[in-house]
Parts: C-alpha cells; sequence; structure tokens
C-alpha cells in the first residue's frame, strides 16, 4: 500500500539537521511532495520521545503511514510499529539500548549543535520499559544494517530482525555515509509514490 505519512525518527544525540534525515526529506519533497512528512527534534527522555511520536502521529492513517528510524530512532520506530502495526523502516537500528547508553549517563554533548543535554539513568530504564520482547509480522519491516557499523553489532541488528526484510552491507558505517545508495530499496518497500519513478 502506498505511503501517505512519512514519520522520522533520528538517533541519539542526533537531530532534524542529520544526513540521512536530510536527504530523506529533501527526496520526499522531490518526489512524492504529496507525502505528510514529519522529523521531530525528540526529546533527551525515551518516554518524552515516544510520547512526541505517538503524538506526532495521533490521526493518520494507520495502513497509509510509515516511520523511518536511525540507531536509538530505530529503536522508537520499532516500539511505534509494534504498537501501531504500521510499516517500519530501520537503519542500523539500535538492538539494546538500554544497555548501550549506560556510559552516556550524564551529561551529553549534541552533534550538530552547541547544545549539551543530560541523560539521567532513569532513561535506562524507560528503555528497558518499552523495548518489545518479540517483534511481530515481520513482513511490516526493512532493516538497512552495515557490517562496517562502528558503534553497533550487525549480527545484533540481523538477529534481532531475523525474518524481515534485510539489505545486509557489507561495508559503509553507523552513519550509513551512502545512505543516498540505498533511497530506492526504501521507496520500493514503503510504496512512496514518484513522480519521476525514482
Amino acid at each position: 500500500m502506498t505511503t501517505s505519512h512519512l514519520l522520522y525518527l533520528h538517533g541519539f544525540r542526533s537531530s532534524p539537521l542529520s544526513n540521512k534525515a536530510r536527504i530523506l526529506g529533501a527526496w520526499v519533497a522531490r518526489h512524492a511532495p504529496q507525502v505528510v512528512w514529519h522529523c521531530p527534534q525528540l526529546e533527551a527522555s525515551p518516554r518524552s520521545a515516544l510520547q512526541q511520536a505517538l503524538g506526532a502521529v495521533a490521526g493518520w492513517p494507520i495502513q497509509r503511514m510509515a516511520v523511518v528510524g536511525s540507531s536509538l530512532g530505530g529503536f522508537y520506530a520499532t516500539v511505534l510499529a509494534e504498537r501501531l502495526g504500521c510499516k517500519a523502516v530501520l537503519l542500523n537500528p539500535a538492538v539494546n539500548p538500554q544497555r548501550d547508553l549506560t556510559r552516556y549517563v550524564g551529561e551529553v554533548q549534541a552533534w550538530h549543535s552547541e547544545n549539551r543535554f543530560e541523560f539521567r539513568a532513569e532513561y535506562i530504564e524507560q528503555l528497558r520499559a518499552m523495548r518489545p520482547v518479540d517483534l511481530t509480522h515481520l513482513v511490516r519491516y526493512y532493516a538497512v544494517i552495515a557490517r562496517g557499523d562502528e558503534l553497533l553489532d550487525w549480527r545484533e541488528m540481523t538477529a534481532r530482525y531475523a525474518g524481515a526484510r534485510i539489505k545486509l552491507l557489507e561495508g559503509s558505517d553507523h552513519a550509513l555515509s551512502d545512505f543516498e545508495q540505498h533511497l530506492a530499496g526504501i521507496a520500493k518497500f514503503l510504496g512512496l509514490p514518484s513522480r519521476e519513478g525514482a
């Protein structure tokens, strides 16, 4: 089914100014301008970030919406997909953020600004509480996973989404510096309308 509404969720310490968010947003504006696009600046608190995302899609048609998430945003996208039943595209998704982010508890520097924020110990518990135990209807997921990811283990990612559609990259990196090469596959999975067939 054609996607009419698209939510993008950025990763930890990231923002709507991330390379992937800007590239995908520009692609949608150019090739599928009728699609509703939303890419919010997520709160540091996982509970608040999830409420932001749920609030953003309130009233969206579940069968025609999708969420794209990168790293921690991929974790949130998975939570949304399980709760709502929508499609999700995952870009090097965080699988165990409640484990991996413990070393960041304290004051953290954001990537795309001079802003610093506090990542509290209680956020680890929030992540643990919201993590889906099992994934259902794996057909709704499409994961782009890089063996060259320097932050997350590609083996854990592929194991978590075993049975879903996975594009396993031989190289690349956590940021997916070659992201533009994967837009066609993402668009096909989402059934995004394209005025130029791209």
